[in-house]
């Protein structure tokens, strides 16, 4: 794997293997083996020196699978707030994708994870592409189709100043003022996008379609459920798992501030207590054993200002994460 980076330039071009990048056996079927990615300044890079860091390689990939082998092919299937798009190519690899669509918030994210998608797939393995920027799935709209799988990897702390949206990478990690209703729970936990996502998600899934949410599990889990059911949906903890904390002087400040504003409580642990409470845990049974490893874990919670302690004396701090599946009720 070799990366091209030029950081006058913008995009930014990457090269990913795609049998690394998506952990295949064999070389991929319906996409390039070697993947080349242009990122633009707004997206979020991908992680493809350290996968266990990469939301769409260690957490929706192995998601994916499991899909594949339960609920098999997903010949439609939409990628809300795609980035770059890896999360699209991964799935018309793993699902068997027909009929792609794929939003996000800024006119040259889209653009580009347009040309990334198209231009990644060999001769004969085409898809039908529906895309569009702006506020979660409304861009799709105009396509009047509906979708067996809706992906979504959304923003969850909220900013004050709705114009700072527009600058660099903000809009991957925050989200600005929202005019909506949202139960004071789902606002309470950083769950608002979530939330407004499954409201939306009725009028772009077939029957028998669903959501799957990737969420950055630092909440109780019954939380999950119950904004789930909120937004007039029943949700299942489709995967259950745990990864060391990216970015930790950021993101563990970040929720201690949020947390003093009255959000949260929000939940962090050491790694070495995460690797205890999930050992022997097999990814596919990892949803239904989800409330068990919560239990085993509580006595082991650290809130952010404790987080923050533990990783300025040295301690690696982690964070377990949640594919919630959720289908209207």
């Amino acid at each position: 794997m070799n990366m091209l980076v030029d950081f006058k330039q913008d995009p930014i071009q990457i090269e990913v293997e795609a049998r690394r990048y998506l952990g295949l056996e064999t070389p991929p079927a319906r996409i390039d083996a070697l993947l080349r990615i242009a990122v633009t300044s707004r997206s979020c890079f991908p992680e493809i020196e350290e996968l266990t860091k990469d939301w769409v390689a260690s957490v929706a990939v192995p998601a994916f699978n499991l899909i594949r082998q339960r609920q098999g092919v997903q010949n439609a299937f939409c990628a809300l707030g795609t980035g770059v798009g890896l999360d699209a190519l991964a799935a018309i690899e793993i699902l068997g994708v027909l009929r792609l669509g794929i939003t996000d918030v800024h006119d040259d994210v889209v653009t580009t994870a347009v040309r990334n998608i198209l231009s990644n797939l060999p001769t004969g393995h085409g898809v039908r592409l529906e895309s569009g920027f702006g506020d979660l799935l409304e861009p799709l709209a105009g396509f009047l189709t509906r979708y067996d799988l809706i992906y979504e990897n959304l923003p969850n702390v909220p900013i004050a100043d709705a114009e700072r949206i527009a600058e660099g990478r903000t809009s991957a990690a925050h989200l600005p003022p929202r005019s909506e209703t949202v139960p004071a729970f789902v606002q309470a936990q950083l769950l608002s996008l979530h939330y407004l996502a499954l409201q939306q998600a009725h009028d772009f899934l077939r029957p028998g379609g669903a959501v799957l949410s990737m969420l950055g599990s630092r909440i109780p889990l019954a939380v999950y459920r119950d904004m789930a059911a909120q937004a007039g949906h029943r949700a299942e903890i489709y995967t259950f798992g745990w990864k060391a904390q990216a970015e930790p002087e950021n993101v563990i400040r970040g929720h201690a501030e949020q947390q003093r504003a009255g959000y949260g409580p929000f939940h962090f642990y050491r790694v070495d207590d995460l690797i205890d409470a999930f050992q022997g845990v097999e990814l596919a049974a990892s949803g239904t054993a989800a409330f068990d490893i919560e239990e085993r874990l509580a006595a082991k919670r650290l809130d952010p200002f404790q987080a923050w302690e533990a990783f300025l004396r040295g301690d690696q701090v982690g964070h377990t994460y949640v594919a919630l599946r959720s289908q209207p009720a």
